[in-house]
């Protein structure tokens, strides 16, 4: 059983509708008994990152995501769901995450405004040399395409970067620590290569 956190700011039913067609049974609720009981949770979020920790914190979600993560079930962040996993976020000031990963999360970089901004669109895969793959990426390959919508990226984070794609400059497009982890690109949103990014994540 997967878990949905359901705080008000989530790609709720495209994500359980990818997710029952690859067969997992999943629940959505923002109750944390509910939560509690699956083996693996799912983070999602799309807006802002100000608003979505503020409603995160005002269920009292926030702390049922630092439960899960030091149980060690298998968490993961998806586009802003990620960004909140990280320390802090600079977009229209200077908001707290949750700090499970080490980074902050600031604008893409756009000099001379030469990008489109947000980056919406399909962007390849690249994963970081002389690193071990990531089990969520058991089976993508380098170059593989998923769906980005995403003004804002998680920078300062070295150390945990699962996967980068190229926009103007390398931006981490996953990242990942021990059971958390996280996605800035849609893995609903993906087509087939998304699709067995989410199958990997429900075999953890």
């Amino acid at each position: 059983m997967t878990g949905i956190i359901d705080y008000g700011v989530g790609n709720l039913f495209s994500l359980r509708s990818s997710l029952a067609f690859l067969g997992e049974e999943t629940v959505i609720s923002g109750d944390k008994e509910t939560l509690a009981a699956c083996e693996r949770i799912l983070l999602p979020g799309v807006g802002a990152f100000e608003d979505a920790a503020r409603k995160l914190r005002e269920c009292g979600l926030d702390q049922f995501v630092h439960e899960t993560a030091e149980r060690g079930k298998p968490l993961l962040g998806i586009c802003l769901g990620m960004q909140l996993l990280f320390e802090k976020s600079y977009e229209f000031g200077c908001h707290d995450g949750l700090g499970l990963l080490k980074g902050n999360i600031v604008p893409i970089p756009n000099p001379d405004n030469a990008l489109k901004i947000p980056q919406i669109g399909w962007n390849g895969l690249h994963f970081p040399e002389g690193k071990q793959k990531s089990p969520l990426f058991r089976d993508v390959n380098e170059g593989d395409c998923v769906y980005f919508v995403h003004s804002y990226y998680a920078a300062d984070c070295a150390g945990s970067v699962l996967a980068t794609t190229e926009y103007g400059a390398e931006l981490t497009a996953a990242a990942g620590k021990d059971n958390v982890m996280g996605t800035q690109f849609h893995p609903e949103k993906s087509g087939k290569v998304g699709l067995s990014i989410l199958r990997a994540f429900c075999d953890l």
